[in-house]
């Protein structure tokens, strides 16, 4: 079976001795004792990808902040904040669930467009580091729960620098026409209220331009913008000790270059020097995306004599979105090396009644029924954007460390879907 280079060296799964394998745990083990389908995660992985992007900022004053809608798993949470992470969250549901994993509330920046007066007021509470703030309205309804509280709210204006990621439209979020952030035009006014509010505490300035970047010279765009506004503010008495540049570093998902972290860290570098400002991040895909795998099991084949030939598995578009929403591509590994099928493009397909409700199309794979497979960089937007579409319970998750693995949700029964509901 030949591999594609860039499939296997940006995926945490290696194969050995004819076995797909999690660091040194057999895929079809874990199949076997927890069924299919099912979330796997590297821990080793996810470990070394906070380390290599901890490692390009060390010269400066930083805090990685995870973000967490990437993937919320409480096991992964808890790992991170063992590492020293921090976190950005964009809902009230996030902050329990970083609060539930050992997460500190004082490293936790709140991002997000909607953030209601319950969210408003549990972080106000629940003491954190900062508000991301994208509104005027925003800013006024923070200022007001925080004198009806008695606390000082922290907070940071999130500029739209009008920069084009050059990414999925549907993950850009740093131009005009996205919803996010506050224009640059408007945010010397909304600084200067915020700077003359005495229940809010203006920290710093922040940006995200998008998602799964490849090129940093955008990124590099926005920092300028920043800086030039930072400098401006400076000159009006309005002194900001913090800088937030997002996320957004792309991963390989199949022949993506490589997000150079370190060159990227340089130039970071380089341009703050001589500044007091402490840097944050807010990566999530780059930490998890290929950490992870979704193990799934062939239910039926579906060869054609002309046209598709469709491999019919039990994961399906409920469990990873993101093929049918972004036509995300992932790339496909068979769990055992297969010599008794005669290989053939097949397109890869769950069980819910959609025709979007695919996985991968077009792959050169030898298959049988029955056999695993393993659709990879599935480490981040996958469980959290999974549903009970069809009532399908959601997937288990599992931890791999070294030969050792351990469940760490369990997979969702008929009775946890129900169990909300009544007459």
């Amino acid at each position: 079976m030949t591999l594609q280079p860039t499939l296997m060296n940006a995926s945490a799964a290696r194969y050995s001795d004819g076995a797909l394998r999690l660091e040194q745990t057999n895929l079809s083990a874990i199949a076997e004792t927890v069924g299919t389908p099912a979330y796997v995660y590297s821990e080793s992985m996810l470990s070394e990808q906070y380390r290599v992007l901890d490692e390009s900022l060390k010269t400066l004053p930083h805090q990685i902040h995870y973000a967490v809608k990437a993937n919320s798993t409480l096991a992964i949470l808890k790992l991170f904040a063992e590492l020293g992470a921090g976190f950005d969250i964009v809902s009230g549901g996030e902050l329990s669930r970083v609060l539930a994993a050992g997460g500190a509330p004082d490293r936790v920046v709140f991002s997000g467009v909607g953030k209601s007066t319950e969210e408003i007021d549990f972080a106000l509470k629940t003491g954190i580091e900062c508000f991301n703030v994208e509104s005027a309205s925003e800013l006024a309804r923070i200022s007001q729960r925080a004198q009806l509280l008695h606390k000082r709210a922290p907070v940071a204006l999130r500029i739209n620098p009008n920069v084009d990621a050059m990414t999925h439209p549907y993950i850009s979020t740093g131009l005009k026409e996205n919803k996010f952030g506050v224009a640059q035009e408007d945010a010397v006014i909304l600084y200067q209220q915020a700077h003359a509010d005495p229940h809010l505490r203006v920290k710093g300035i922040a940006c995200h331009i998008g998602s799964q970047i490849s090129d940093p010279e955008p990124l590099f765009d926005a920092l300028d913008q920043l800086l030039l506004l930072v400098d401006e503010l400076n000159k009006q008495g309005i002194v900001l000790s913090d800088i937030d540049l997002g996320g957004g570093f792309g991963v390989v998902y199949q022949d993506e270059s490589d997000f150079d972290v370190d060159a990227w860290g340089s130039s970071v570098v380089q341009r703050l020097a001589g500044r007091d400002l402490h840097l944050s991040v807010e990566p999530g895909r780059f930490l998890t995306a290929n950490a992870g795998i979704l193990l799934t099991r062939v239910e039926y084949l579906k060869p054609a004599e002309s046209g598709k030939n469709f491999a019919v598995v039990d994961a399906a578009m409920n469990d990873l979105l993101r093929p049918s929403l972004y036509q995300a591509w992932h790339g496909v590994l068979p769990v055992s090396e297969n010599s008794e099928a005669r290989a053939k493009r097949w397109d890869i397909v769950g069980p819910i009644c959609e025709s979007g409700d695919w996985l991968a199309k077009d792959r050169q794979l030898a298959l049988r029924e029955g056999d695993l497979i393993a659709i990879l960089s599935a480490g981040a937007y996958g469980s959290t954007l999974s549903s009970n579409y069809n009532t399908r319970p959601r997937a288990a998750e599992v931890m791999v460390s070294g030969e050792k693995y351990r469940v760490v949700r369990r997979r969702e029964s008929l009775q946890d879907i129900l169990s909300t509901e009544s007459f």
